[in-house]
């Protein structure tokens, strides 16, 4: 999983990486822009301790975070922002990668998105699957809202553990009706799950599925 800021990697997928965890898959979850926060007077520790907090609710042992400065990723060429990415990629050799969906009313969202493209292309072998995940609060914003999923993960059993995740970002949390409320996140979950006659889900968009070694769609 690849975000840009402490809290994306909950709010577009927490209830998908719960799942990834309990099935006992290796997660490795990437956030780029931990450095400096602007909006936390610590400088960015008390963020980076909340996400620790939040990676440790889901089961989550591989936690990386890069010091890439809060909405500063535009003073940065795209391949400084691309090579600690594909160091990653290198190492892990993911399987399934989940992207930050790049067309929302955030610049770093922007940026890392290009650069994720890039750091996941074909050339990554290991690479069966990239999705990409939506942003409350910056996709939906956005215009136009071309946001279109194509895959629902039912997380029913994991909504609870996604609540509870986001709840340690304190800093990050809002009052109802902000879609950065707990409140906001269960109703957009369970929106999610409606479409798809579950009780709760998250959606995705497929960026790229490849199947080799005699795999079929079905």
């Amino acid at each position: 999983m690849i975000a840009a800021h402490p809290d994306d990697e909950l709010l577009g997928l927490g209830g998908t990486i719960a799942l990834h965890t309990r099935a006992r898959h290796r997660v490795t979850s990437v956030i780029v822009c931990a450095g400096d926060l602007k909006h936390d007077e610590t400088g960015g520790e008390a963020v980076r301790r909340q996400a620790q907090e939040a990676a440790h609710v889901l089961g989550v042992d591989d936690l990386r975070l890069l010091p890439f400065p809060d909405q500063g990723l535009d003073r940065y060429s795209l391949v400084e922002i691309i090579s600690p990415i594909e160091e990653i990629v290198h190492e892990v050799e993911p399987n399934v990668v989940y992207i930050q969906y790049g067309y929302d009313i955030n610049r770093d969202h922007q940026l890392l998105f290009q650069a994720a493209l890039v750091a996941t292309r074909p050339l990554e072998r290991s690479i069966e699957a990239v999705y990409s995940f939506d942003t409350v609060s910056s996709t939906e914003w956005a215009y136009p809202r071309n946001f279109n999923p194509d895959t629902w993960v039912d997380i029913s059993e994991t909504l609870s553990l996604k609540l509870e995740a986001m709840a340690r970002y304190k800093t990050e949390l809002r009052e109802w009706p902000h879609p950065r409320s707990i409140r906001s996140l269960q109703a957009k979950a369970e929106s999610a799950g409606s479409q798809v006659c579950s009780e709760a889900a998250e959606s995705f968009m497929t960026i790229r599925r490849v199947l080799r070694d005699g795999q079929t769609l079905i």
